[in-house]
């Protein structure tokens, strides 16, 4: 029997299925990151993939983060966004000495419904960094990690 779809609100739609690959956009609480913070939370993002999370693609941006993720069997994207969100916040605070909320409440996600889907959201997230003239080459943004072997190829 397939997995049941489960819907849930705060303020957003929140749909789950076992085994979906999904999109997910979170955006920082006020200001930016530096270019010390995206890489504290690429590192955060790239600790747990594999454990809870399989990690397709990640892109740190100054005030948001895209993820392209699948979660690990018996856990839920709610679960795995409190600890990337939360874990994240903490490590941020760390680095700037000071305490307070470091995210938006909510995250944005959307589960991929096919190939092509899946490459436009990786293609999107691969050029975000050049559409906001943070860099050139999208490959040496330092807020960008892509799982080689996931993907079976290099974007």
């Amino acid at each position: 029997m397939p997995d049941e779809l489960k819907i849930t609100r705060r303020h957003l739609p929140h749909w789950s299925i076992e085994g979906a690959i999904y999109f997910v956009t979170f955006c920082v609480h006020g200001g930016t990151f530096d270019s010390d913070e995206q890489s504290i939370m690429i590192q955060h993002i790239t600790e747990s993939d594999g454990r809870f999370y399989d990690c397709f693609a990640a892109v740190v941006m100054p005030n948001h983060v895209h993820l392209l993720l699948r979660p690990k069997a018996g856990t839920s994207l709610t679960r795995i966004m409190h600890g990337i969100k939360g874990a994240g916040a903490r490590k941020i605070n760390q680095h700037r000495h000071s305490m307070g909320k470091v995210w938006q409440s909510e995250s944005y996600d959307r589960i991929i419904r096919d190939q092509i889907e899946f490459d436009e959201k990786l293609n999107y997230m691969l050029n975000n960094p050049v559409m906001k003239q943070l860099t050139d080459d999208p490959g040496n943004y330092g807020g960008w990690y892509c799982n080689k072997n996931l993907l079976g190829y290099e974007p």
